[in-house]
């Protein structure tokens, strides 16, 4: 079983992650360290706390992490975000507020304990800016020695960025940070929108989802609807970009890879564009995975599988209907 931190800015996408981290059986979810992005960093750490209750999940941590950018003061949320992820950003869904109380520990702090305690044995994977981790690495740089894996959503390096021609939302929210992660010599793998794009999850698929007649089928397929309704672009679906990253963690055969010398440009128009570094090309051990190909079929097939044993595991209504439509699907 694979200890995991998930780093998140929550967002509907992120809570697909989440749920997906809870049920996997190959996962322990060892902790949540919250960021911003979709959302600010209380209001991420706060749905984050509202989703276990929801799901009944009990004893995994929730820190809150950095409020902005390492060269920033402030962080103030896109109108993007809002649109895509609603106000509240899950899609404008109500849940029962938690009772618990995220951890006194940081976020930061968290990681940097979680490290020294599991070593090798850990692995981080982060679906917001990388300013935790990478503030975790400037405040106690022995840890790179014995950090794990980091899987990390951001970045494009095939395909245009969703900013702009360049930059992917969760590298432009902070590129000094993944640049410092990059090039800070940890073992990272890059799931960027050169994969993230090409696996999708339709309205079909949420509502098997809502066929279980749980809470968390119900809810999750009006978040995810809602997710849907934002993307115009697509015929009654939506890109699978944070789920991605945690199926890569577990499910590295899914994906083809690169490895290569990754920086980041931090200034000027071109500033969060995940670009190989020209001066290291020939240079021996690159320093990041970059995912260029993946099965997209089997990573949708296991994420369904996955969700619908978590939401069918809280209701007694017909499961193996729901389960029979999934095959056929």
């Amino acid at each position: 079983m694979t200890k995991m931190i998930l780093d998140l800015d929550t967002g509907i996408d992120d809570a697909m992650a989440l749920a997906y981290a809870i049920a996997c059986k190959e996962i322990e979810l060892i902790g949540v360290t919250g960021t911003y992005g979709n959302v600010y960093t209380e209001v991420g750490v706060q749905n984050v706390l509202d989703i276990l209750h929801m799901l009944g999940v009990e004893g995994v941590p929730v820190c809150a992490g950095e409020e902005h950018a390492i060269s920033k003061r402030v962080f103030e949320r896109m109108e993007v975000s809002a649109r895509i992820h609603g106000e509240n950003g899950v899609g404008q869904v109500s849940m029962e507020t938690s009772l618990k109380s995220k951890e006194s520990i940081s976020g930061v702090d968290f990681i940097i304990e979680s490290i020294k305690k599991h070593g090798q044995d850990l692995v981080i994977v982060t679906t917001g800016p990388l300013t935790n981790l990478a503030t975790a690495l400037k405040t106690a740089p022995e840890i790179t020695e014995f950090i794990g894996r980091v899987v990390i959503m951001g970045g494009a390096l095939t395909v245009p960025g969703n900013v702009n021609a360049y930059t992917e939302a969760n590298v432009s929210q902070d590129p000094e940070a993944t640049k410092y992660v990059f090039e800070s010599g940890v073992d990272v793998t890059m799931v960027g929108l050169d994969v993230t794009q090409r696996s999708i999850l339709t309205t079909a698929d949420t509502q098997l989802w809502r066929k279980t007649g749980s809470i968390g089928g119900r809810t999750y397929a009006d978040m995810v609807d809602y997710y849907i309704s934002q993307h115009s672009d697509l015929d009654s679906s939506c890109y699978l970009h944070d789920p991605s990253a945690v199926i890569q963690a577990i499910h590295p055969e899914y994906f083809t890879t690169l490895p290569m010398h990754m920086t980041v440009v931090t200034e000027g128009e071109a500033a969060g564009r995940t670009i190989g570094d020209p001066f290291k090309l020939r240079d021996p051990n690159p320093n990041v995975k970059v995912c260029l190909a993946v099965d997209s079929s089997a990573l949708v097939k296991d994420l369904n599988y996955t969700l619908l044993s978590l939401f069918g595991e809280q209701t007694s209504g017909n499961v193996k209907e729901v389960e029979s439509s999934l095959k056929s699907h």
